[in-house]
């Protein structure tokens, strides 16, 4: 494969984006795995506090000299605002107490229930640290981002899951964009509408935006193999974009009971779902999310239901229970090889692709 406009304008050898993963899916290990195999590694930070971001770049300099990138979630309108009343609160925990109980962890109180990171503290210390690329999911970057990073030849990367984000991202000033299709795991990153009328799938979406813009495009959603690369290519996209197929990788910072989950015939069958997060997220259905798909409707958003499901999580995942863990996939899990190296997965999607293309 060639590295086409994406990797001129980043300087990588392969038009292979490494998707960041948040909540602590992601590692340094996987990143610089991704970027000394010749793709752009990638490290989900929106949890991160700004005088943790630093030390983050720091060691992602110290594990490879080729570009990376770090990404950030771009708050919506409110969010950092949001804090329920005590008789709401009590609500949402009498909901999820008999999980605590199961797993032996402690309900949440008002005091744990706090937005996250100030992003604006955030984008300061990205910017300080200067990695080679930024990317964003969930909004459009802030004009002081756009015009310091083009100062400091920061290359800036935006997330489209509809030709409308994407065409407003080109206006604000990224210098590519992500085509992220719905069929992409993890949380989707809806902006100008809302996430049910921004349900476009990836090979739907990928040609339009490429008319649209005149940015690079990277397709990303359902993509897992040298057939996914092949095909995203073919219907405009200067390179792709996967998660899962990643998040299997040894390197990955997923547990082991998620990465179990990927690749089988389970993982054949994704839904979105609000219920560990608050925002709408693509994953592997379990009893947690069975059991309690009456009350989608009725969590709270995000972050609140986020931290009141981080004991949770946590817990199961410490202790095996598959049935309890966000299991985020895209809608091509069931493709995902078992535990690869992130070098032995790169290799492989490059080989079938360049297979495919001569064909």
């Amino acid at each position: 494969m060639r590295p086409g406009r994406l990797g001129e304008l980043l300087g990588i050898e392969l038009p292979i984006i490494q998707g960041p993963f948040g909540g602590g899916l992601s590692s340094v290990e996987l990143a610089v795995a991704v970027s000394e195999g010749g793709g752009l590694g990638s490290y989900g930070a929106h949890i991160l506090l700004p005088e943790e971001i630093g030390d983050l770049v720091a060691r992602l300099k110290a594990g490879t000299d080729r570009p990376f990138a770090v990404n950030l979630w771009v708050p919506l309108d409110g969010e950092s605002e949001l804090q329920p009343s005590e008789t709401d609160l009590a609500t949402h925990v009498a909901r999820l107490r008999p999980y605590y109980e199961e797993l032996g962890v402690p309900a949440p109180t008002a005091a744990d229930v706090v937005a996250g990171p100030d992003f604006d503290a955030q984008v300061d210390a990205l910017l300080a640290a200067a990695p080679p690329v930024i990317s964003l999911v969930m909004g459009l970057p802030p004009r002081r981002l756009v015009e310091e990073a083009r100062r400091l030849g920061i290359a800036l990367i935006g997330t489209a899951t509809t030709v409308d984000e994407a065409t407003a991202l080109e206006a604000s000033g990224v210098d590519a964009i992500v085509a992220s299709g719905s069929d992409a795991g993890g949380h989707r990153g809806a902006f100008l509408r809302p996430v049910r009328e921004s349900l476009v799938g990836t090979f739907s979406l990928v040609p339009q935006v490429a008319d649209a813009v005149t940015v690079p495009v990277v397709a990303a959603g359902g993509i897992a193999d040298g057939r996914g690369v092949t095909a995203a290519l073919a219907l405009g996209a200067d390179a792709v974009q996967i998660g899962t197929g990643f998040l299997a990788c040894q390197e990955s910072g997923a547990s082991a009971v998620h990465k179990a989950a990927l690749g089988t015939s389970e993982a054949r069958t994704t839904v979105l779902t609000r219920l560990f997060s608050g925002r709408t997220a693509r994953g592997i259905p379990n009893s947690f999310v069975r059991d309690m798909a009456a009350h989608e409707d009725h969590v709270p958003p995000y972050p609140v239901q986020n931290a009141l499901m981080q004991p949770i999580r946590r817990a199961a995942g410490a202790q095996g229970r598959p049935e309890y863990v966000n299991l985020w996939a895209g809608q091509s899990a069931a493709l995902a090889r078992e535990s690869p190296t992130a070098g032995s997965y790169l290799a492989d999607l490059v080989n079938e692709a360049d297979r495919l293309l001569k064909s």
